[in-house]
């Protein structure tokens, strides 16, 4: 019983780790972007980094928002995912059936 609930994990896994992966790829190049243009400012124009916004400068600012946008990101690929294994899942269940 148990080793036949493991091969189905296993099935479900090997279904949706490609989606997983591609997923994963695509937010991450994302990220790099948005994380790029932290860099390229720092290093083109490190003055613009010293601009208020709303009593803080940018970099802090910038800074935290990738802190934020990396949860953020976190959150939406755990969602996608589990949609995804459920989704091969249930298949996998009407096939037994």
């Amino acid at each position: 019983m148990a080793e036949e609930r493991a091969a189905k994990a296993g099935h479900t896994d090997e279904k949706s780790s490609a989606y997983k992966t591609r997923l994963g790829v695509k937010m991450f190049l994302v990220y790099c972007a948005v994380y790029f243009g932290f860099v390229v400012i720092n290093s083109v124009k490190p003055t613009l980094m010293g601009a208020d916004i709303g009593g803080l400068n940018l970099a802090v600012v910038y800074g935290m928002g990738l802190i934020v946008l990396a949860l953020i990101m976190a959150m939406i690929y755990t969602n996608l995912c589990s949609k995804e294994e459920r989704k091969h899942g249930e298949s996998d269940r009407e096939g037994q059936a």
